[in-house]
């Protein structure tokens, strides 16, 4: 490393599991924001393994801690930074922040999201749960002792909650801008554009929640989404109701694009609902499994495991006004598998106004009823409980 020039770059730990090896492979990945070039750099071997280039598709705001980056078709996970010039620079840049969308809000989630999206943010960690009295308890640790406390804790443990960690430039400023003061009269004088201003009801009942600090925001974050394994129990369960649901998840693709605020509010807006929701870095393992129902039946098996796993994806499980019908009539909602006969047959789909081609088809939606269950659980019960 010393031997690579330090000026105006940035410089972050990746990991690559090779299938083949069965290895995990750590290396330097090198950013060069002048020309949006890359390089690679083996740990281990102490040499270069991708001399710089482009890479389509990545950007320095795709690059901060915790995601997932195709490069040339190898899913790298950002695990670190690499010297302190990034981490110092990363820290204003990519400022995380800790946001929640509130029971009262749950209903306009797609229109948050969307909000979010469009303000520049980048979503690393998002979940839907439920808090329970000595949870909400902890997360208003700062409150104890005021009046309003025991009415914030009835609040938030009064129906499910959508938790996230979001990233951006002076992200916790940012995101308390976007919300307005936690009083919604005063935010409509203020700020009659922010999210309690347009949606909000009281001073308990004002939709979201913006952490104050990044000290704040950090000791949040680690009630949803604990770093230490053993602590994942006692989160906040999914708000998964396992009963006439059907899955759907949003496509890394669809991600990526800033897209998924908008399919949540079609979704809602045609009278689905969203009870669970969950974003996943899927890797190779978790994704041919789920997939595993396509092996040597489709020929693009092998190019929808890889763009599974090529970036965040979120699942979702969705129950609708028809009960038992729902997987059938949601399908019918998504549309056909390919987005060009999708576009033909019916342009109002989501796969018609979201979808690229066959595999980046913005969004997985179980194809047959008896298989709902079954995806539900995989993602709510099995993924869920290790995430």
């Amino acid at each position: 490393m010393s031997e690579i020039s330090t000026i105006d770059r940035y410089a972050f730990l990746t990991e690559w599991f090779d299938t083949e090896a069965s290895l995990l492979k750590k290396f330097y990945l090198f950013f060069f924001p002048f020309d949006e070039t890359l390089e690679l750099y083996d740990v281990k071997n102490r040499r270069v393994f991708l001399k710089r280039t482009r890479c389509e598709g990545i950007s320095l705001n795709e690059l901060f801690i915790g995601n997932t980056v195709e490069i040339f078709c190898r899913q790298m996970k950002i695990v670190d930074h690499a010297d302190d010039m990034t981490k110092k620079k990363m820290l204003f840049s990519m400022q995380k922040t800790f946001a929640l969308i509130k029971p009262d809000g749950i209903d306009r989630i797609g229109t948050i999201l969307r909000l979010i999206c469009n303000n520049g943010f980048k979503i690393s960690k998002l979940k839907m749960a439920k808090v329970t009295k000595d949870q909400a308890m902890k997360f208003y640790g700062d409150r104890i002792g005021q009046s309003i406390l025991p009415y914030l804790l009835d609040h938030i443990t009064s129906g499910p909650v959508l938790a996230m960690q979001i990233v951006a430039e002076n992200a916790v400023n940012k995101w308390r801008e976007l919300c307005g003061s936690f009083d919604p009269e005063i935010a409509k004088k203020e700020s009659p554009n922010s999210i309690r201003a347009c949606y909000g009801k009281s001073k308990i009942v004002n939709v979201v929640h913006g952490s104050e600090s990044i000290q704040a925001a950090s000791e949040a974050a680690e009630i949803f989404f604990p770093s230490d394994p053993a602590a994942v129990e006692n989160a906040p369960m999914t708000s998964a109701v396992f009963e006439k649901s059907t899955c759907c998840i949003v496509k890394p693709c669809a991600i990526k694009e800033g897209k998924l605020g908008e399919i949540v509010s079609l979704i809602q807006e045609c009278n689905f609902e969203v009870t669970a929701m969950q974003m996943f870095y899927m890797d190779h393992s978790t994704a041919s499994e789920f997939y595993e129902v396509y092996k040597g039946v489709v020929s693009e098996y092998p190019a929808m495991v890889g763009h599974l796993m090529s970036g965040p994806c979120v699942a979702m499980e969705i129950i609708g006004p028809m009960g038992d019908e729902t997987p059938i009539e949601f399908r019918k909602f998504v549309g056909p598998a390919d987005p060009d006969i999708a576009r033909q047959l019916r342009p109002h789909t989501l796969r018609a106004r979201y979808g690229k081609n066959k595999i980046q088809n913005a969004v997985h939606v179980t194809d047959l009823p008896q298989d709902a269950p079954l995806e539900v659980q995989y993602f709510f019960k099995i993924l869920s409980s290790t995430s």
